[in-house]
């Protein structure tokens, strides 16, 4: 069986994400560029973009990694508006 993904299916995961992250970031108190530059980047712009799933940027799964161990999260909250 192959399951069919819709465009708009997964660009709902992307924002679901975004906005999750963007929650936990706040949460612990961290600005973009705080984030930004603990994660080794020299810009705001992956974090703004990914965020709010702008232009079609989002986290990967390295970068979910790295913003869970930089905040103390499990990863695995990312993924909890996502469940069915």
């Amino acid at each position: 069986m192959k399951f069919e993904f819709s465009k708009n299916e997964l660009e709902e995961v992307h924002k679901t994400i975004g906005l999750t992250v963007k929650k936990y970031r706040e949460k612990k108190g961290f600005s973009q560029l705080e984030l930004s530059l603990e994660m080794g980047n020299k810009s705001v712009s992956l974090i703004s973009a990914a965020e709010l799933y702008t232009d079609g940027k989002h986290f990967n799964i390295e970068h979910l990694y790295k913003i869970s161990k930089i905040l103390d999260i499990d990863i695995s909250v990312f993924f909890e508006d996502l469940r069915n």
